[in-house]
């Protein structure tokens, strides 16, 4: 399956709910203002933010009316719109600092142990030597569900006993990976955010660790988020911000119930690049996030 048909199939959900009303408001009608205010009830439904929602039919109005001569698709001008109120950043392939360190934060039940696991598939298929951590040593499931990972995708896992410290655990496997030759670290870490100051210290810790041990690491700090949550993500988002150093965003659960125009409200919140996107259940179902296909994906664009 392509790309673009995996984000065709994973958003499936949220554009029919949503986004195809869209191609039916614009079908055979003016961009007059009962148009517009039409799209705009569809956009904040779909969780994207007022302040986003506004800046996008106000670029749209103006750019319409510019364009008109040229006979512009109104939804290919909307795609284009959104597409620039998106951005992202590339996830670092590059491991000639060995071995590169990624550590996986956010809220337990976002996603972060399968993501953890489904980022190490991608690295391995781009010829990496992935080693997983199971820093979340509050979850005895947390940490099971990562050597279920680590033994389907055939690669290590550096687990302690539940209630261990979290960043012993790393610093084991940062001299695992040195002594082996391993590309790349990924690290799972505990989700708590009820006792988050206990929380944020102890990823500071753990980030300090890393630090110490291999110079310019960790070289990404993704934050997890559920994309069925809306903009309680977005609460959660700037509790880690504040705390840690967030490289980039991945959004999970897409192929769900999510709405789809969190992404943008995160992006215009936050200003933190979105990087992966969970389409699915399937191992292969994170992907490098690309605002083009997204939006595509979103408003049913067959290009």
């Amino acid at each position: 399956m392509s790309i673009k048909e995996k984000f065709m199939n994973g958003l499936s959900k949220t554009r029919k709910a949503l986004f195809n009303n869209i191609k039916t408001i614009f079908s055979g009608r003016t961009l007059d203002e009962e148009t517009l205010e039409e799209l705009e009830e569809i956009l904040i439904m779909s969780d994207m933010g007022v302040e986003v929602v506004d800046k996008i039919l106000e670029e749209l109005k103006e750019r319409y009316n510019k364009e008109k001569s040229d006979q512009k698709d109104p939804l290919i001008l909307l795609r284009n719109i959104m597409v620039s109120h998106l951005n992202t950043s590339p996830l670092v392939l590059d491991t000639s600092i060995k071995p590169l360190v990624i550590l996986i934060v956010g809220v337990n039940g976002s996603g972060k142990t399968t993501t953890a696991a489904k980022l190490a598939k991608i690295y391995i298929e781009y010829g990496k030597n992935v080693v997983l951590v199971a820093a979340d040593t509050f979850r005895a499931a947390a940490i099971e569900q990562l050597k279920e990972w680590g033994n389907k995708l055939n690669t290590t896992v550096i687990a302690h006993q539940k209630g261990s410290d979290p960043a012993a655990v790393v610093f084991d496997a940062i001299n695992h990976a040195k002594a082996k030759n391993k590309n790349v670290i990924i690290i799972d870490t505990a989700g708590r955010l009820h006792t988050k100051s206990n929380l944020m210290e102890e990823l500071k810790k753990i980030k300090r660790v890393v630090q110490r041990e291999i110079e310019g690491a960790p070289q990404e700090i993704l934050l997890v988020l559920d994309g069925t949550t809306g903009q309680n993500g977005i609460v959660q988002a700037k509790a880690f911000k504040e705390a840690i150093d967030i490289t980039g965003i991945v959004i999970t659960k897409l192929d769900g119930t999510a709405k789809g125009g969190i992404a943008f409200a995160i992006n215009h919140e936050l200003n933190i690049p979105i990087k992966l996107v969970g389409l699915g259940e399937k191992e292969d179902d994170l992907q490098i996030f690309d605002p083009i296909t997204y939006c595509n994906a979103l408003l049913g664009i067959e290009e």
